[in-house]
């Protein structure tokens, strides 16, 4: 179960012929706990820094801790999705999604691909 998720999210790295992998790491050494993270860099310079530590329980596959950290070519905040537990008057606490770098607001926990294709939009909203 936990290494389908772990390849799933590998494909949806690598189906993306745009986006160099500057880093890509997998800890799976357990079937019940296991890590991804990795730095990717898409070719107007911007980075998607993240990290997910990840447990099964129940047969699913939940997230203990997650950040998604994406910037500009000028290391500018764009986007982070974490769920820190530094707002605890949010809705949606401890998830949440900083946009730039201060406005913070109420989030669930994304995947991967949502945050892939949320970039994608950012992207190609600005080359087109």
């Amino acid at each position: 179960m936990l290494n389908n998720y772990l390849h799933r999210l590998y494909d949806t790295i690598i189906s993306r012929g745009y986006v160099e992998v500057e880093q890509l790491a997998f800890d799976n050494r357990s079937n019940r706990r296991g890590t991804i993270s990795g730095r990717l860099k898409f070719h107007d310079g911007s980075l998607l820094d993240f990290g997910e530590v990840l447990i099964v329980q129940n047969r699913q596959v939940g997230k203990l801790r997650y950040a998604y950290h994406y910037q500009n070519v000028s290391s500018e905040v764009i986007f982070r999705y974490d769920n820190a537990p530094h707002y605890p008057n949010l809705p949606t606490h401890p998830h949440h999604k900083h946009v730039g770098s201060t406005a913070v607001e109420p989030s669930l926990a994304p995947d991967l691909s949502e945050v892939l294709r949320e970039i994608e939009q950012l992207i190609f909203k600005t080359d087109g």
